[in-house]
């Protein structure tokens, strides 16, 4: 039997784009799962760089999309709507979301669903989807990462590094990551990365060039892009490949086609957020059948920064854009 659900639900919003400081705690309508989807009792909620894009005005979500924030959560299942089997009802979850995570109640497609149960903490189930579904389809389905490979990833303390570290690691690559400091730097290497290397005071085209005899890495996730983009063609191997997340460095790059031609390199990249329901579907039943044992097990668990509670999203998001944290940033919805 579905349990009583409100009208009214607190949730964080803001009126005009900004700075942290516009993330007011408010009271909406509950959303009212539509086909093919089920409407989750929000524990926790994760924190993301696009979270913290779409709060400056610059990333709109997309049409048919909850206008609040919040791209991942973990809780339970209280309602479902019409095409959804009724065995999804009290189900413990986490879940890629369309947006409206930072909510007590949010809907999501059923399809986009992973299951937690009592395996994983629901704190730790809401720092997975985001990263967990960025990192395998940029770094596994577009990298083509295959065991014995180097994977270079920048940012490697945010929570796609980290994920990205973890998971590679888990599937028999090499791991090498830049960080800001050396304190960060030994995050890494405790979190699994092979090497690590402070960008703040090493030319990191020169290290790899080191680390790796000359041979360069196949694959580079690049969350910077603008004049990295150079730098990191001269990190690639012969046949390398190169995906883009994120531009928090710019949008263009100069390029040498000539360069790109003769050592075979792939420049690829992608947006999760804008992708089709039938597209996210397909990247979670694939992450099910053969990543997501692996956190079930207790193999790979996310690294966690810091929890805030629903009301401070704004303390959240200063934390983020200040570069501070490690991991994951959380925010406490309802517990559990």
């Amino acid at each position: 039997m579905a349990q009583e659900i409100p009208e009214k639900m607190k949730a964080i919003h803001f009126v005009s784009p900004g700075g942290p400081e516009v993330l007011a705690l408010t009271e909406v309508d509950v959303p009212q799962p539509r086909a093919g989807e089920v409407l989750i009792e929000v524990a926790y909620a994760g924190v993301n760089r696009p979270d913290v894009i779409q709060r400056q005005g610059h990333y709109p979500a997309p049409p048919g999309a909850s206008p609040l924030l919040g791209l991942e959560v973990s809780g339970k299942v209280v309602s479902i709507g019409d095409g959804v089997e009724p065995e999804w009802l009290n189900r413990i979850v986490c879940a890629l979301t369309p947006g409206g995570g930072y909510a007590q109640y949010c809907r999501t497609p059923a399809s986009q669903c992973l299951p937690v149960g009592d395996a994983i903490p629901l704190a730790e189930a809401a720092a997975i989807p985001e990263t967990l579904f960025t990192v395998w389809h940029n770094v596994f389905q577009r990298g083509y990462a295959r065991q014995g490979e180097r994977l270079l990833v920048h940012g490697g303390t945010s929570g796609i590094g980290t994920m990205a570290i973890m998971l590679a690691k888990a599937f028999g690559l090499d791991v090498i990551v830049t960080c800001g400091s050396d304190a960060k730097c030994t995050a890494a290497k405790k979190f699994g990365a092979d090497h690590a290397i402070n960008y703040r005071e090493t030319d990191f085209v020169e290290e790899i060039g080191a680390i790796t005899d000359g041979n360069g890495v196949e694959i580079v996730l690049d969350m910077v892009s603008g004049d990295y983009v150079p730098r990191n063609l001269k990190c690639l191997a012969e046949d390398g490949r190169h995906v883009t997340i994120a531009v928090l460095g710019g949008m263009t790059a100069q390029l040498n086609m000539a360069v790109i031609m003769s050592r075979r390199l792939t420049l690829t990249g992608s947006t999760l957020r804008p992708r089709s329901d039938e597209f996210k579907a397909m990247l979670c039943a694939e992450i099910e059948a053969n990543a997501w044992p692996l956190f079930l097990d207790g193999e790979v668990c996310p690294v966690m920064d810091r929890t805030y509670p629903l009301a401070d999203a704004s303390g959240a998001h200063a934390r983020m854009e200040k570069g501070e944290h490690i991991g994951k940033i959380i925010l406490e919805v309802g517990g559990g």
